[in-house]
């Protein structure tokens, strides 16, 4: 009886292929290439993919409260500032007064987020992040200092974001006796 053998595989050469992200079965747009005409970047369009969100109104409580700005028409949240000179003490938290009263929309809530630069330079980080849509008290912002030196945070200083997100709301029922 004889053993059938197989010859050696083949190597080639050939450089391999590049497949793109998405597949053509894909129900997701293709991404187009930025206008790179006179080697300059164009800013993609604002768009959104839902009903814009109703107007955030704003009450200053005192003379040295900011007023919350977007960093660009691309910014998630908004900046908020601090309304007075305060410390932070290492390994410790405080709240940050902003002087404002927020009017979250409808729908929303506020969600206080960290700055990434004071958490990646200072490590000063954000806790309890909610305001509802019915609070109408001075926001404040409560700060962590995770570093080993106390902090000093200026008056007017970004210390947080506010971020507005839609909530869904729904009810509880008991569940039944197993």
């Amino acid at each position: 009886m004889t053993k059938e053998t197989t010859p050696p595989p083949t190597t080639t050469t050939t450089a391999p292929t590049h497949e793109p992200p998405s597949q053509p079965a894909s129900p997701l747009a293709k991404r187009t290439k930025p206008n790179t005409d006179n080697d300059k970047m164009s800013t993609p369009a604002v768009t959104s993919i839902s009903a814009p969100l109703p107007p955030l109104f704003v009450k200053k409580l005192t003379d040295t409260a900011q007023a919350p700005t977007r960093g660009s028409a691309f910014a998630a949240g908004y900046d908020l500032y601090s309304a007075k000179e305060t410390v932070i003490p290492a390994k410790g938290k405080t709240l940050v007064d902003t002087g404002l009263a927020i009017a979250v929309p409808e729908g929303c809530y506020g969600r206080v987020a960290p700055r990434s630069g004071l958490a990646s330079k200072h490590f000063i980080d954000t806790g309890a992040g909610v305001i509802d849509a019915d609070y109408r008290g001075e926001v404040k912002v409560l700060l962590f200092n995770f570093s080993e030196v106390d902090f000093a945070v200026k008056q007017g200083e970004r210390v947080a974001q506010l971020v507005l997100e839609r909530v869904g709301f729904s009810f509880s029922l008991p569940l039944p006796p197993p």
